[in-house]
């Protein structure tokens, strides 16, 4: 195919293109990871255990936010790379304007919805009353900032479906560093509290989005005009059903933290650590985790240009090395990180704060038990946007449940009824192994077919 010729999708070294997409990409969902970081450092360190609590009731807004931007980011970037392996490239702007549109939108009626709902919300995420104020005071903030993390989360998506990967890893990191830098000088300089950690956040977020949209007037790939901004139902509708496997995930992952918070407040209050300890302490063990796993879901997106554009252009071969080099790297990571969880919990946790005794006791067991099979994590995510980025996206969504929602949650519900918090901590491993059976499972019957599929152009060529 000519597309096939012009393009490197379709002929450069497939571990070479997953350098040049991922490494870019792992840095940009470390820094939307790090956000949530530096916050909690710093708020650790200039308000206390109450702060870090707060932070952790605040997290599943964020967790949404990232479901929206990738509901149509990577949705609009697989459509897009499909659509351009397909050779009709007249169609493909359509898909990167529509995503574009969607992603302003969505973040303003995410913001909107949660000033106007903040308290009972607050409260439905588990807040207990003593943290309430704390969480009140940083969401107020951050929520401004919705529109904005949308569309840098989402739009990097769609500028790195360009073939600008690394232009996407610095307009995050412009953002990071300018939130970094502003945490440390308003919490601890100014004492501005949560409000000054929400604040930095807020302003990093605002820059990083204006770099995206600086970017659209040079897009690449093709022209886009006014038109390919204007949403239309087809084209939204087909954005969404490609993207809706990584939406299906975080949403997972915020309904998850909520049941969480619920249980470590309930089941808490039960035992020796009280009701704040373990939702401060899971919070920041979450937060750590979400470190790894940024970096697991930026090779998964950094294979999805590859994989589009190859399925599209029937060049199997290239897109199972694809898969596989990202499950190595992803292992490997995941291996290093495993390693430090069990050798190093209490150091990782002072980085966020003191605490007692208690504390440090429950956080180093949630550490150590409930990331035990951190090493299996990679599979599950890498092989769930595998399945969107060749279009087949309720394989992707119904892979992107099964850790979460189909293992998860109720592990969670039955096993603290006999065990107490500790149920909650074992929670983690379980959903951990059987999430990972099914993903090698489901992999492998793809695979099986998609191996038929090219025996069968082999014969018609």
């Amino acid at each position: 195919m000519e597309t096939e010729k012009q393009n490197p999708l379709g002929y450069a070294s497939v571990t070479k293109l997953m350098l040049k997409f991922a490494i870019p990409s792992i840095i940009g969902m470390l820094v939307s990871a790090l956000y949530n970081i530096v916050d909690q450092l710093f708020i650790g360190q200039g308000v206390g255990t109450n702060g870090n609590a707060a932070t952790n009731i605040a997290f599943p807004f964020s967790t949404a936010c990232m479901a929206v931007a990738l509901l149509l980011g990577i949705g609009g970037a697989s459509c897009f790379n499909l659509t351009l392996g397909r050779g009709d490239k007249k169609r493909a702007g359509y898909f990167a304007g529509n995503a574009i549109t969607m992603l302003i939108v969505s973040g303003v009626i995410i913001s909107a919805i949660t000033l106007i709902f903040l308290t009972p919300l607050l409260k439905f995420f588990g807040s207990p009353a003593e943290v309430l104020p704390y969480a009140q005071e940083y969401v107020r903030v951050t929520a401004f900032g919705f529109p904005f993390l949308i569309l840098t989360t989402g739009g990097g998506h769609i500028v790195r479906a360009d073939g600008s990967p690394t232009m996407t890893m610095i307009c995050n990191l412009t953002g990071a560093i300018l939130n970094t830098v502003l945490d440390a000088l308003f919490v601890l300089g100014f004492k501005w509290g949560m409000t000054g950690a929400a604040a930095a956040t807020v302003i990093g977020q605002v820059v990083s989005a204006i770099i995206v949209l600086l970017y659209l007037r040079h897009f690449k790939t093709v022209d886009l005009t006014a038109a390919h901004f204007k949403p239309h139902f087809a084209t939204v509708k087909r954005i969404a059903s490609i993207g809706m496997a990584s939406c299906f995930n975080q949403l997972a992952i915020a309904i998850v933290q909520i049941v969480l918070n619920n249980s470590l407040k309930h089941y808490g209050a039960l035992s020796v650590y009280g009701d704040k300890e373990p939702l401060a302490c899971a919070g920041i063990v979450m937060k750590v985790n979400m470190i790894v796993f940024s970096i697991v879901i930026g090779l998964a997106q950094g294979t999805q240009p590859i994989e589009s554009f190859n399925y599209g252009a029937r060049r199997y071969s290239r897109v199972k090395k694809a898969y596989f080099l990202a499950i190595a790297t992803g292992g490997a990571i995941s291996l290093v990180a495993f390693a430090m969880f069990q050798l190093f919990p209490r150091q990782i946790l002072s980085l966020f704060g003191t605490g007692s005794d208690t504390y440090f006791e429950f956080g180093v067991k949630f550490f150590r038990i409930f990331l035990f099979f951190t090493w299996l994590n990679c599979i599950q995510p890498i092989t769930s946007t595998f399945f969107t980025s060749i279009g087949k996206p309720i394989k992707g969504v119904f892979l992107s449940m099964t850790r979460q929602m189909i293992f998860f949650i109720p592990f969670l519900v039955i096993l603290p009824l006999i065990f107490g918090i500790d149920g909650i901590v074992y929670t983690g491993p379980i959903a951990d192994v059987l999430s990972g059976i099914v993903a090698v499972t489901m992999a492998f019957f793809d695979f099986r077919q998609m191996n038929k599929l090219a025996a069968e152009k082999g014969a018609s060529e």
